[in-house]
Protein backbone atom coordinates (compact mmCIF):
# COMPACT_ATOMS: atom_id res chain seq x y z
CA UNK A 1 0.00 0.00 0.00
CA UNK A 2 1.15 3.49 -1.12
CA UNK A 3 2.09 5.96 1.37
CA UNK A 4 -0.48 8.35 0.33
CA UNK A 5 -3.34 5.28 -0.22
CA UNK A 6 -2.46 4.79 3.74
CA UNK A 7 -2.98 8.00 4.85
CA UNK A 8 -6.22 8.46 3.29
CA UNK A 9 -7.06 5.86 5.03
CA UNK A 10 -5.82 6.24 8.64
CA UNK A 11 -7.21 9.80 8.38
CA UNK A 12 -10.64 10.28 9.48
CA UNK A 13 -12.84 12.95 7.80
CA UNK A 14 -13.59 16.17 9.33
CA UNK A 15 -16.40 16.45 11.50
CA UNK A 16 -16.58 20.34 12.52
CA UNK A 17 -19.01 22.74 12.85
CA UNK A 18 -20.92 24.24 10.24
CA UNK A 19 -18.51 27.25 9.62
CA UNK A 20 -15.90 24.69 8.89
CA UNK A 21 -14.08 24.67 12.56
CA UNK A 22 -12.54 21.80 13.31
CA UNK A 23 -13.74 20.41 16.80
CA UNK A 24 -11.14 19.83 19.61
CA UNK A 25 -12.46 15.52 19.80
CA UNK A 26 -12.14 15.41 15.76
CA UNK A 27 -8.68 17.57 16.27
CA UNK A 28 -7.56 14.80 18.40
CA UNK A 29 -8.43 11.73 16.38
CA UNK A 30 -6.75 13.28 13.49
CA UNK A 31 -3.50 13.95 15.75
CA UNK A 32 -3.88 10.21 16.87
CA UNK A 33 -4.31 9.14 12.99
CA UNK A 34 -1.06 10.70 11.91
CA UNK A 35 1.00 9.72 14.69
CA UNK A 36 0.18 6.21 13.73
CA UNK A 37 0.98 6.78 10.49
CA UNK A 38 4.06 8.32 11.86
CA UNK A 39 5.14 5.28 13.82
CA UNK A 40 3.33 2.50 11.03
CA UNK A 41 6.74 4.11 9.15
CA UNK A 42 9.27 3.63 11.98
CA UNK A 43 8.17 -0.21 11.81
CA UNK A 44 8.87 -0.37 8.57
CA UNK A 45 12.21 1.74 8.77
CA UNK A 46 13.63 0.11 12.25
CA UNK A 47 17.12 1.84 11.03
CA UNK A 48 15.29 5.09 11.72
CA UNK A 49 15.27 4.24 15.24
CA UNK A 50 19.42 4.13 15.51
CA UNK A 51 20.22 7.35 16.62
CA UNK A 52 17.60 6.65 19.82
CA UNK A 53 18.97 3.47 20.74
CA UNK A 54 22.43 3.97 20.20
CA UNK A 55 23.71 7.42 20.87
CA UNK A 56 22.50 7.24 24.53
CA UNK A 57 25.31 4.12 24.74
CA UNK A 58 27.83 6.26 22.62
CA UNK A 59 27.24 9.13 24.54
CA UNK A 60 27.68 7.68 28.33
CA UNK A 61 30.72 5.60 27.52
CA UNK A 62 32.54 8.69 25.45
CA UNK A 63 31.58 11.38 27.58
CA UNK A 64 32.15 9.15 30.93
CA UNK A 65 35.83 8.01 30.25
CA UNK A 66 36.89 10.28 28.06
CA UNK A 67 35.93 14.00 29.86
CA UNK A 68 35.75 11.92 33.25
CA UNK A 69 39.13 11.15 33.74
CA UNK A 70 40.06 14.61 33.24
CA UNK A 71 37.36 16.08 35.87
CA UNK A 72 37.37 13.48 38.43
CA UNK A 73 41.27 11.99 37.77
CA UNK A 74 41.94 8.46 36.06
CA UNK A 75 40.25 6.23 38.04
CA UNK A 76 37.75 8.07 39.69
CA UNK A 77 35.28 8.48 36.35
CA UNK A 78 32.14 6.36 38.50
CA UNK A 79 31.79 9.97 40.40
CA UNK A 80 31.47 11.92 36.93
CA UNK A 81 28.61 10.07 36.23
CA UNK A 82 26.07 11.39 38.49
CA UNK A 83 27.04 14.71 37.17
CA UNK A 84 27.07 13.74 33.67
CA UNK A 85 24.02 11.43 32.97
CA UNK A 86 21.29 14.66 34.16
CA UNK A 87 23.25 16.82 31.58
CA UNK A 88 22.89 14.13 28.96
CA UNK A 89 19.35 13.63 29.21
CA UNK A 90 18.96 17.55 28.18
CA UNK A 91 21.66 16.82 24.96
CA UNK A 92 19.09 13.84 24.09
CA UNK A 93 16.39 15.81 23.91
CA UNK A 94 18.27 18.20 21.66
CA UNK A 95 19.81 15.99 19.47
CA UNK A 96 16.24 13.77 19.25
CA UNK A 97 14.45 17.42 18.11
CA UNK A 98 16.55 17.68 14.84
CA UNK A 99 15.37 14.62 13.58
CA UNK A 100 11.97 16.59 13.61
CA UNK A 101 12.89 19.17 11.64
CA UNK A 102 15.02 16.97 8.86
CA UNK A 103 12.08 14.68 8.79
CA UNK A 104 9.29 17.72 8.03
CA UNK A 105 11.46 18.59 4.93
CA UNK A 106 11.83 14.80 3.71
CA UNK A 107 8.18 14.75 3.78
CA UNK A 108 7.83 17.62 1.81
CA UNK A 109 10.27 16.78 -0.90
CA UNK A 110 8.35 13.10 -1.28
CA UNK A 111 5.05 15.16 -1.66
CA UNK A 112 3.35 13.84 1.54
CA UNK A 113 2.57 17.16 3.33
CA UNK A 114 1.12 18.56 0.12
CA UNK A 115 -1.29 15.30 -0.09
CA UNK A 116 -1.96 16.39 4.33
CA UNK A 117 -2.60 19.64 3.15
CA UNK A 118 -5.64 18.71 0.73
CA UNK A 119 -7.65 16.90 3.46
CA UNK A 120 -9.97 18.51 6.05
CA UNK A 121 -7.93 18.21 8.84
CA UNK A 122 -6.45 21.23 11.56
CA UNK A 123 -2.42 22.09 9.93
CA UNK A 124 -1.47 21.66 13.69
CA UNK A 125 -2.64 18.26 13.90
CA UNK A 126 0.24 17.09 10.96
CA UNK A 127 3.01 18.79 13.31
CA UNK A 128 1.98 17.99 16.58
CA UNK A 129 1.74 14.62 15.32
CA UNK A 130 4.92 14.28 14.35
CA UNK A 131 5.88 15.42 17.71
CA UNK A 132 3.59 13.04 19.71
CA UNK A 133 6.25 10.18 18.01
CA UNK A 134 9.21 12.35 18.64
CA UNK A 135 8.80 12.45 22.77
CA UNK A 136 8.21 8.48 21.88
CA UNK A 137 11.93 8.12 20.74
CA UNK A 138 12.92 10.94 23.28
CA UNK A 139 11.79 8.71 25.93
CA UNK A 140 13.03 5.73 24.60
CA UNK A 141 16.72 7.54 24.56
CA UNK A 142 16.29 8.57 27.39
CA UNK A 143 15.45 5.35 29.10
CA UNK A 144 18.67 3.64 27.57
CA UNK A 145 20.74 6.56 28.65
CA UNK A 146 19.57 5.70 32.61
CA UNK A 147 20.21 1.97 31.81
CA UNK A 148 23.67 3.07 31.07
CA UNK A 149 23.98 5.47 33.68
CA UNK A 150 22.77 2.77 36.52
CA UNK A 151 25.20 0.43 34.60
CA UNK A 152 27.93 2.76 35.47
CA UNK A 153 27.27 3.12 38.99
CA UNK A 154 24.66 6.38 38.57
CA UNK A 155 22.45 6.67 42.14
CA UNK A 156 19.74 8.51 42.76
CA UNK A 157 20.07 10.93 45.85
CA UNK A 158 16.37 12.21 45.82
CA UNK A 159 13.67 9.09 45.02
CA UNK A 160 11.87 8.21 41.94
CA UNK A 161 9.14 10.58 41.66
CA UNK A 162 12.16 13.23 41.56
CA UNK A 163 13.67 11.22 38.69
CA UNK A 164 10.56 10.97 36.80
CA UNK A 165 10.21 14.98 37.22
CA UNK A 166 13.43 14.82 35.94
CA UNK A 167 12.79 12.91 32.54
CA UNK A 168 9.13 15.30 32.62
CA UNK A 169 11.20 18.25 32.60
CA UNK A 170 13.48 17.16 29.83
CA UNK A 171 10.37 15.73 27.27
CA UNK A 172 8.61 19.27 28.00
CA UNK A 173 12.02 20.85 27.05
CA UNK A 174 12.68 19.01 23.80
CA UNK A 175 9.34 19.40 23.21
CA UNK A 176 9.50 23.45 22.53
CA UNK A 177 12.76 22.74 20.70
CA UNK A 178 11.07 20.64 18.10
CA UNK A 179 8.95 23.22 17.02
CA UNK A 180 12.09 25.72 16.58
CA UNK A 181 13.49 22.45 14.27
CA UNK A 182 10.37 22.12 12.83
CA UNK A 183 10.52 25.62 11.71
CA UNK A 184 13.78 25.32 10.39
CA UNK A 185 12.72 21.86 8.50
CA UNK A 186 9.88 24.55 6.88
CA UNK A 187 12.26 27.11 5.86
CA UNK A 188 15.36 25.41 4.21
CA UNK A 189 15.25 23.75 0.72
CA UNK A 190 17.14 20.36 1.83
CA UNK A 191 17.27 17.96 4.63
CA UNK A 192 20.94 18.29 4.65
CA UNK A 193 20.72 22.34 4.96
CA UNK A 194 18.36 21.40 7.66
CA UNK A 195 21.33 19.74 9.48
CA UNK A 196 23.83 22.10 8.80
CA UNK A 197 22.25 24.91 10.26
CA UNK A 198 20.92 22.38 13.29
CA UNK A 199 24.63 21.74 14.13
CA UNK A 200 25.51 25.37 14.24
CA UNK A 201 22.72 26.02 16.87
CA UNK A 202 23.41 22.49 18.73
CA UNK A 203 27.20 22.73 19.19
CA UNK A 204 27.64 26.04 21.12
CA UNK A 205 24.23 25.21 23.03
CA UNK A 206 25.49 22.05 23.70
CA UNK A 207 29.32 22.73 25.09
CA UNK A 208 28.79 26.10 26.16
CA UNK A 209 26.59 24.68 29.11
CA UNK A 210 26.93 23.14 32.28
CA UNK A 211 25.98 20.02 30.19
CA UNK A 212 29.70 18.20 30.77
CA UNK A 213 31.86 20.73 33.27
CA UNK A 214 31.28 23.03 35.67
CA UNK A 215 30.71 26.60 33.99
CA UNK A 216 33.12 27.93 37.22
CA UNK A 217 35.96 26.15 35.05
CA UNK A 218 35.58 28.25 32.31
CA UNK A 219 36.21 31.31 31.05
CA UNK A 220 34.39 34.31 32.30
CA UNK A 221 32.78 34.87 29.46
CA UNK A 222 31.63 31.26 28.51
CA UNK A 223 30.87 31.34 31.98
CA UNK A 224 28.90 34.06 31.86
CA UNK A 225 26.86 32.39 28.60
CA UNK A 226 26.45 29.14 30.21
CA UNK A 227 24.22 31.17 32.73
CA UNK A 228 21.77 32.23 29.99
CA UNK A 229 21.98 28.98 27.80
CA UNK A 230 18.52 27.18 28.38
CA UNK A 231 20.66 23.78 28.28
CA UNK A 232 22.36 25.00 31.50
CA UNK A 233 19.29 25.68 33.37
CA UNK A 234 17.54 22.36 32.28
CA UNK A 235 21.03 20.05 32.75
CA UNK A 236 20.99 21.82 36.23
CA UNK A 237 17.14 21.24 37.24
CA UNK A 238 17.43 17.83 36.48
CA UNK A 239 20.57 17.55 38.79
CA UNK A 240 19.40 18.40 41.67
CA UNK A 241 15.98 16.34 41.19
CA UNK A 242 18.69 13.33 40.53
CA UNK A 243 21.27 14.19 42.99
CA UNK A 244 19.57 16.93 45.44
CA UNK A 245 19.72 20.32 45.88
CA UNK A 246 17.75 23.37 45.40
CA UNK A 247 15.67 23.13 42.12
CA UNK A 248 12.82 25.26 41.69
CA UNK A 249 14.63 28.30 40.35
CA UNK A 250 16.08 26.03 37.73
CA UNK A 251 13.08 24.20 36.99
CA UNK A 252 10.88 27.40 36.65
CA UNK A 253 13.55 28.94 34.02
CA UNK A 254 13.59 26.16 32.04
CA UNK A 255 9.83 25.71 32.07
CA UNK A 256 9.26 29.24 31.40
CA UNK A 257 12.06 28.86 27.90
CA UNK A 258 9.66 25.92 27.16
CA UNK A 259 6.67 27.82 27.26
CA UNK A 260 8.40 30.81 25.51
CA UNK A 261 10.21 28.81 23.05
CA UNK A 262 6.35 27.60 22.32
CA UNK A 263 4.77 30.16 21.96
CA UNK A 264 6.79 32.08 19.61
CA UNK A 265 7.77 29.10 16.97
CA UNK A 266 4.75 27.33 17.02
CA UNK A 267 2.48 29.76 15.04
CA UNK A 268 5.65 30.54 12.91
CA UNK A 269 5.76 27.29 11.40
CA UNK A 270 2.38 26.40 11.44
CA UNK A 271 1.79 29.26 9.51
CA UNK A 272 4.85 28.27 7.44
CA UNK A 273 3.63 24.76 6.66
CA UNK A 274 0.39 26.46 5.20
CA UNK A 275 2.47 28.59 2.46
CA UNK A 276 5.15 26.47 1.85
CA UNK A 277 5.48 25.54 -1.98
Amino acid sequence: MSTATATTAAVPPRTGAADGRIGLRANLRHIGALARRNMLQIKQDPESMMDALLMPVIFTLLFVYVFGGSITGKGHQHEYVNYVIPGLMAMMGMNIAMAVGTGVNDDFKKGVMDRFRTMPIARSSVLIAKIVVELGRMLIAIAILLGMGFALGLSIETDVPHLLAAVALSGVFGASLMWIFILLGLTMKSPQAVQGVAMLVLMPLQFGSSIFAKPTTMPGWLENFTKVNPLSNLADASRALINGGAVAHSVWVTLAWAVGITLVTMPLAVAQFRKKT
